[in-house]
């Protein structure tokens, strides 16, 4: 196996190190809050040489919106339960663990600082945002095909993800199961 071909293998030395890099960013922000970090910090915590990082990301701010986008756009999956009640509750309620989870504030934070932060956090956005309305579209398309009524997919950001990651942002409580499931109830 050539190293070209290792360096593109799935699950090598590659993946391992930009999991290592975005755990540690995600880290430095939990502690710290956006830009109160250097690359060297980064890479310290991460383990991995600081040339690395720039040789990968480029910079700071590439890195970070990587890290957000990494984290907010995988690890909901999309949910196919057969009924749009049923994806609708499934995918609300793992997004709320995922937002409630270790990572969850820092990555919202860190998010929300982006979009405000120059040419490449507006485009941080629009791409975070973009992604979610193209997951929330795949799972609103196949309930038509189905011949369930389905509302837009931004009347699923406005109604039910917007209100949770509100309540995450500003520690306004608990995103539990009854509140995540009113939040589906009133949109549907």
């Amino acid at each position: 196996m050539s190293d070209r071909e290792r360096a593109r293998r799935p699950g090598g030395r590659s993946a391992r190190v930009a999991a290592e890099v975005h755990q540690a960013v995600t880290d430095l922000i939990s502690e710290r809050g956006y830009g109160n970090f250097t690359v060297g910090e980064v890479a310290a915590r991460a383990g991995v040489a600081d040339s690395s990082i720039y040789r990968r990301w480029g910079n700071l701010e590439a890195l970070l919106t990587d890290v957000a986008l990494t984290r907010l756009n995988t690890r909901s999956p999309m949910p196919d339960t057969g009924s749009l009640d049923g994806d609708l509750r499934t995918y609300a309620a793992q997004v709320a663990r995922e937002i409630t989870g270790p990572d969850g504030p820092a990555v919202l934070h860190l998010a929300v600082a982006l979009s405000s932060s120059g040419k490449q956090g507006l485009k941080a956005g629009y791409d975070l945002r973009a992604e979610r309305t193209r997951q929330l579209q795949s799972m609103l398309d196949r309930a038509r095909e189905r011949g369930e009524p389905a509302p837009d997919a931004l009347d699923v950001l406005d109604h039910v993800l917007a209100p949770m990651y509100i309540r995450v942002l500003f520690g306004m409580g608990p995103l539990t199961p009854e509140y995540v499931d009113g939040l589906v109830d009133r949109l549907l």
